[in-house]
């Protein structure tokens, strides 16, 4: 049975359980990806797999690649891309399966699902489409799955596999991957039953050639192109489009208006790299309880003191447990305990029947 971690705000209570990543391909130092490569030298395991990426975060989290592609795929037939189990869809929303040949600056779509990803009940964990047959071939292309959760915190998920393509040619043409609710780009909000819901953004997307050297053209994001705020997006956002397009935009209707990413909202604490996830709620902060706090405000997430560790003993996934000292909570990784997340600053871990919940004291 899958147990759930529940973190209380206010006089509501929120499923923030684990929420959704790719195990195969394997992507990037994921834990527990299938058929992984060797990890590149000076990195190390990510247990951060299904956080969204963080405000400042580049694409793919991880920009050093495995040293050899984990799968080989062959233009024109079907692939098949796997989910971790259980995990929080959050209701679906708009997932994106795209490639890029210029090391990850450029993605150009070849699936989507719009409004419905993981399925109308969201327990979809598998999906099998065809590559388009006019991919080029390729020993470096990187992999993406991308998602804009219907409900909750808004929220940009990204894992990145490393790919080979063979049997392809001529360079493809096809959309450019849509970025939202990520710093500098749109904020799409909860869909509250419109599975429509930011579609615009999809569906206008710019259209862009890529070639098996690498090269991509077609300017940047067309209605997903960044938007001013502060601060503004590191280096490796502003540079993803060459300077002058070599392809011109097929569309030239102007971008529809949308709410750039707000900067005063106080944001929930997230994981980075290489680091498990905090816990934290979707729901309204209580006034007379402390409010979220900056990710550099909080404390470690995992505990490095004796028995906090990844615990002896066997488990089955994708089970959970309160950790030895109340304070956080471990998952079960092929068998073993992971270490110990901490839940949001001023709860603690409870365990009652099936759940473990963070709640306060």
């Amino acid at each position: 049975m899958l147990v759930k971690i529940l973190s209380v705000a206010a006089l509501a209570v929120a499923s923030v359980s684990a929420h959704m990543d790719i195990i195969s391909p394997c992507p990037r130092y994921s834990p527990r990806g299938q058929d992984c490569p060797a990890l590149p030298a000076g990195q190390s395991m990510d247990y951060s797999m299904s956080s969204p990426l963080g405000a400042n975060e580049p694409l793919c989290k991880h920009t050093v690649p495995f040293p050899t592609p984990c799968a080989t795929w062959t233009a024109g037939q079907p692939v098949t891309v796997t989910f971790a189990p259980g995990g929080a869809p959050h209701g679906g929303g708009h997932c994106e399966f795209s490639l890029s040949y210029d090391g990850g600056s450029t993605f150009v779509v070849v699936y989507q699902i719009l409004g419905t990803c993981f399925g109308a009940g969201q327990g979809v964990r598998q999906y099998t489409f065809g590559l388009p047959a006019g991919l080029p071939s390729s020993d470096k292309v990187v992999f993406a799955w991308t998602w804009v959760n219907a409900i909750g915190n808004r929220e940009f998920y990204m894992n990145c596999a490393d790919v080979a393509i063979k049997g392809g040619s001529a360079p493809y043409t096809g959309k450019q991957m849509t970025i939202a609710n990520h710093n500098g780009y749109p904020t799409i909000p909860e869909f509250s039953g419109n599975s429509n819901t930011g579609a615009q953004y999809y569906n206008n997307a710019t259209t862009i050639t890529v070639s098996g050297n690498g090269g991509s053209g077609g300017g940047q994001y067309g209605d997903n192109t960044p938007v001013a705020h502060t601060p503004a997006p590191p280096a490796s956002y502003t540079s993803r489009a060459p300077a002058t397009p070599t392809v011109a935009k097929t569309k030239t209707a102007t971008p529809p208006a949308y709410t750039s990413k707000p900067t005063a909202q106080p944001t929930p604490a997230e994981a980075y790299s290489k680091t498990p996830p905090a816990v934290y709620s979707t729901a309204p902060q209580p006034t007379t309880k402390p409010g979220p706090v900056e990710p550099t405000a909080l404390p470690p997430p995992y505990s490095t003191s004796p028995g906090e560790g990844a615990a002896s003993g066997s488990c089955s996934d994708p089970a959970l447990r309160c950790s030895p000292s109340g304070g956080g909570y471990q998952y079960c990784l092929r068998g073993s305990w992971s270490p110990s997340y901490s839940c949001a600053p001023g709860t603690v871990c409870k365990a009652s029947g099936s759940s473990i919940t963070c709640d306060w004291p």
